[in-house]
This record gives structure tokens, sequence and C-alpha cells, in this order.
């Protein structure tokens, strides 16, 4: 039996890479034959099962929002065909209650046969840009319910035999804006399943079958192995934090709490959602199988030399309450589920900062996706077209390290940031500018990475939309060990002929626009390590010459007072004397001004004698950032978040 052969140490390692490499070459297939540009720029992840349906690899680029969610899929399928497997299949799933995400991922699976009997799965799993549903790309953030998130596929077989089914392709296709690529992404994914089929034939032809077997359990059991030693390691105990989804739409004011306790015993970890918020109103919720690769996507941070397989998910448990925002059941919406899946995974990171402090970091900037779509009025035949974009940010400051700037989110560390030249192409939205945002990365010891600010001009285009899915406008994102937060997410919008600036903030679907309008968005920097006043004057000017922190904020936020020489050679020096002063007097006031009451802060807000900045950072207050009007119950939890990660972790005065 496979299961009795003991593999050389040399054959093992052999194997174990070529795993992994014939799930990389399934996505290089795609990459190279999709037609969305969506999945172009990697919006798709791939892995390899064993018969049983246990994740043996994935890749060295899937993004981390897919990594713990394709071996349930693959079960799904599993049990839904059984024993009605036959060579030349594949099937499809995009089911998130069954495992899955949202219904935009869309997976098709390749049963792997050798000798006549299935000794492995082959699964590429892609974002396709539209899947239906009552707004363009499918992000309907006022549904409550899946019906108007899109085509619901559970597992279907696509392929057999003799190819492509194609009435029931067409079916699928027919119920999306995009039915053309939609077609052509299905036979791109189906052929990459077929790539890693061929890579895992040739390695039973060369090692055979029992071996080939043997070794997609021994990856496993080698992850299970190594990452329980580590566990076991570590002290015993618990630790617990608690990180916002910004508001319930459908409900009153105040942000929506995620609660962690991780609890560690011996050699094994257990995540408790007990005192999450039960399911809200919108799309931001999150079925099981997210919630689970939230976790692991997390967990997996701090253990990066490891590969990722399903014997790591075999040190961790999660208590998931049923029909909270964490385990979301049918047929409540989830398509947003990347607002709760980030919240988790940068509340592990928390965590996990304190029991490696060598890898801690601070919160990282939150996804945004943009969504507009309508009828491109450029040619005469005025089809469908379906711009889907997502921006960089920064990444939190890390123990000894600047935060990482303009990088994907770590909800999907494998995506490219869009070129604008092909979506400029494809789309009538022509880009008037796309830059580093000065004064967004978190202060600290260790600074925050830098967000972006991206404008955008609508062109000749017909019965237009915008869709604007984010988060993090009222729970800013985060600095710990002292550091201070970010800054608010939000769209503006500045129409054509119209009286100015309109600020459409973080969360609005199906939203019409017309020619000559003008959209601009930022995206946050990471948090900030360490306190921000403990930071190297040197350091700060470096900042300053990179256009990552202007003077006047200098001053505010690290105390460091400069003298600009020549701004255009970059010529800055500090004033120390002035620099000392001023950072004696910031530490005996700061405290207080945390304090201050919040109603004071924004009429002065609404005044214009303090900014944005001022109020998150020295205040800690959660305005409307629209109006100016004070949101109550958001800053009593954002103030409680602060002195928690900030205020607790400054050096007493006096």
């Amino acid at each position: 039996m496979a299961g009795d052969l003991a593999l050389d140490p040399v054959t093992f390692e052999v194997l174990k890479n070529s795993f992994i490499t014939s799930v990389d070459q399934m996505g290089e297939q795609v990459l190279r034959t999709c037609y969305s540009f969506v999945i172009y720029n990697r919006d798709f992840s791939s892995a390899l099962h064993d018969a049983k349906g246990e994740c043996a690899a994935q890749g060295n680029q899937d993004i981390a929002v897919h990594v713990g969610t394709l071996h349930f899929t693959c079960q799904e399928v599993m049990r839904h065909f059984e024993s009605d497997m036959h060579e030349g299949d594949v099937f499809a799933i995009n089911d998130p209650y069954a495992g899955g995400t949202h219904f935009s991922d869309v997976r098709l699976i390749r049963p792997i046969f050798a000798d006549g009997k299935i000794i492995a799965f082959s699964q590429s799993n892609g974002h396709w840009s539209d899947v239906g549903g009552s707004v363009p790309g499918s992000f309907d953030v006022a549904a409550r319910e899946m019906f108007r998130e899109g085509l619901r596929i559970t597992p279907v077989r696509l392929f057999d035999k003799r190819g492509l089914r194609k009435d029931v392709a067409h079916l699928i296709a027919s119920n999306t804006r995009d039915p053309a690529s939609i077609i052509g992404d299905i036979q791109a994914q189906a052929e990459a399943t077929a790539v890693c089929e061929r890579e895992i034939l040739r390695l039973v032809s060369k090692y055979g079958r029992d071996t080939v077997e043997t070794g997609l359990s021994a990856v496993q059991d080698y992850v299970e192995r190594s990452a329980r030693q580590r566990i076991a390691a570590l002290p015993d105990g618990e630790w617990e934090t608690v990180d916002y989804i910004d508001r319930d739409p459908a409900g009153g004011e105040g942000m929506i709490p995620i609660r962690i306790k991780m609890t560690i015993k011996g050699d094994r970890v257990t995540y408790d959602f007990t005192g999450s918020h039960p399911t809200i109103g919108s799309i931001y919720n999150s079925a099981f199988g997210a919630t689970f690769s939230a976790v692991a996507a997390g967990m997996k941070t701090f253990f990066p030399d490891l590969p990722l397989n399903s014997g790591f998910y075999r040190c961790f448990d999660i208590i998931a309450p049923e029909g909270s925002i964490v385990d979301a059941k049918w047929p409540i919406a989830v398509t947003g589920f990347l607002m709760p899946f980030e919240k988790i995974m940068n509340s592990i990171y928390e965590i996990w900062s304190k029991l490696m402090p060598e890898r801690a970091l601070a919160c990282a900037f939150n996804l945004e996706y943009l969504l507009t779509g309508g009828l491109d009025a450029r040619s005469s035949d005025k089809p469908i077209f379906m711009f889907y974009d997502w921006l960089p940010g920064g990444w939190g400051g890390r123990n000894g390290k600047d935060g990482s700037n303009v990088t994907t989110a770590c909800f999907g560390t494998g995506l490219m940031s869009q070129p604008v030249e092909g979506q400029e192409r494809a789309n009538p939205i022509l880009t008037t500018k796309c830059e580093i945002l000065t004064d967004s990365p978190g202060p600290g010891k260790w600074r925050g990475g830098a967000g972006v600010e991206k404008i955008s001009r609508m062109l000749q285009a017909e019965k237009t939309v915008i869709s604007y899915i984010c988060d993090r406008e009222r729970a800013v994102v985060w600095g710990i060990e002292g550091g201070l937060p970010s800054m608010p997410h939000g769209l503006t919008l500045t129409r054509a002929g119209g009286k100015g600036p309109e600020r459409l903030g973080s969360i609005f679907s199906d939203v019409p626009i017309g020619e000559g309008d003008v959209f601009s968005r930022p995206t946050a920097g990471g948090g900030g390590f360490g306190d921000p006043l403990e930071r190297d004057p040197r350091l700060v000017i470096e900042d300053i010459k990179d256009d990552y922190v202007s003077v006047a904020r200098a001053a505010k936020d690290y105390g460091v007072v400069v003298q600009t020489i020549d701004a255009e050679l970059c010529e800055y020096e500090v004033d120390k004397t002035a620099t000392d002063a001023l950072r004696a007097s910031i530490r005996v006031e700061r405290v207080a001004k945390v304090r201050l009451d919040p109603e004071l802060v924004a009429q002065r807000f609404r005044s214009g004698a303090l900014d944005v900045f001022d109020v998150i950072r020295q205040h800690a207050v959660i305005l409307d950032w629209g109006t100016g009007a004070l949101l109550p119950e958001s800053t009593r939890q954002f103030r409680e978040s602060f002195e928690r990660r900030s205020v607790a972790n400054w050096a007493a005065v006096g």
C-alpha cells in the first residue's frame, strides 16, 4: 500500500518541490491564456490535492484569500459526484456556503487518474470580473441576501471525455455581463488543471503511482510536524484582541466588532470568535470557509518558510458562532467577505507579534474595489465595459523596520497593481493621477508604509454606474506598541459642471456617473510601530525627501522641527534644540489631547482649525468625514482601541 511506503529524503524533497512546481505551472498557464484583465493581474490561485481532497501543494504566488478554501471546495465536489467521476471530467463550483469565498471566485477541479484510480485533484480558481447580480461587478453593498449578488454555482460537471459541455458553460456565461470573457476563462482554467495533471502523471511514470501517492501524504505530514514543533516551543496561554468593520449600512451608528481569543495549549492553537457581531445587512459577512482562510493566511505569515498545505491546517481549530459575521449561512450576502477577512488577518498579526516580536508588524491598509460598468461609447456598437480596479497601499511598521510602501493588500499579496495603460485601452476611463500619498504612513518609531492616491475621469460612456467596496473609513488603520494610525479611506466624486467635490465614502453601489465626472480615492498607509517620538530625526528627514512625510506633520506627529534649506534640492536640516523642546511638550500634552471632549474636536474640524490627521492621530475621534458630524459610538470604540494599542505603550511623563 502507498501509505506503508517510506520515502528516502532525496525522493521526498524532489516530490515536495515538484508538487509546488506543478501548481506554479498551472498559474503560468492561466496567466498566459485568460481573457479577463482581472485574472491577468493575478487574481487567481491553484492547488494540488490528494485523493481525499486535502491540499498537498499551493503555488509560490497564490493569493492569501484562497489558500484555506480550496480543499473545502474540492471535497464538496467529491461529495456531490462520489463514484461518478471519470477521466476527462472537470467540475465547477463557486459556492461560498460550501467552503468557498464569494461568487466571483469560480473554481474548476479535475480528478487525476492513474491506472484507472483517482490519485489526486488539480484545481484552478479565478476571480471572474462579473457573475451577474444587480450591479456591474456583482458587488451590491445593499444586498442582504445572495440573490442580488450573482450566480451561485453548486458542483456541476463542466467538461467530460468529449470536452466542454457547451450547454452548461453557456448557461453560466449568459448570466454574466461579459459572456465571451467567461467562456475564455473557463477554457484557460480547465487547461491549467490539465497542465498539472500532465506533470503528476509524469511523476507517476518516473517514480510509480504508490510513491507519488505516498509523497502527497508525506508533504502534509511534514508541514504538520514542523508547525507543531514550533507551536509547542511557545508558551501556553491566551491572547485576545478586537477589530472592527466600519458600520452596518442597515443599522445604527457604531462599528461592528470581530473578537478573537487565541489559545495555545501544547502543540495546538485555537481561535475563538465568540462575541463577534451577528451578520449585518450588507455584503460584509464571511462564511466559514473564508474565515478559515483568513486564520490560515494570518498565522502562516509567521511561518514563512513552511510550504502551505493541509498539514498546516491540522494545527489549529476555529470556534465561529453560527450566524455571526464570521460564519454566515445561506442565504446571507457574503460577497464583501474581504472586509472581515482583513480584520481577522490583522488581528492575528497583532496577537502573533506578541509571541514572535522579531516578526511583529502593525495593521496594514484595507483592500478596496472600484467597480464601474456601462456602455463604451467610444465604439459604434457600444459594448458593455467592466472597469474593476484595486489599489496598493501601505503595510504596517515592523519591529526594527518601516512598513512596505505601495504594496498589494494582505488579502492577496500575489495580486499585481493593474497597469493604467491596459485599463485605459479596455475602458472609457482616463487616469490623471496615481502617486504616493504624502503623510499617509502611520507615524511610529518605525513608520507604516505609504499609500497612494488615484484620480480618474470618465470618458465617452452611457448608462454608467460606479460602486465602491472598502472599509477603514472609521475603523482607521491602527498602530501598535505606541504607534499612530494612518488615515481614513473614502472616494470623492466631482461631477462635470457640478458645484464641487462630493464625498461618497467607503461603501456605496450603483451610483450613476457620466462623461467628464472625476473620481478620486486614496489608500491608507500602514499603522506605525512604536512611539513616533522615538524615531531617529535623520529618518524623518529622509522621509521628507521622499515625500512620505510633510514638514508640517514631521513636527505634529514626530515632534521633529525641520528647517527647509532648498526643497528642490531636497536640502533640509533638523533644529535639534527646537525638536527636543517640542518632543518634551508633546509628551506632556498628548494623553490629554486623546481624551479631549470629542464634540469640541468635531467643532474645531468643521471650523478648519484641525485636519483629518489631527482628528485621528492627536484626538482619536471619528467623524462623518463629509459633514464633520461626530460619530459618538464609533469614537468610543476607536478610542478604546487607541488607548490599548498606542497610549498604553507611551512612556509615562514625570
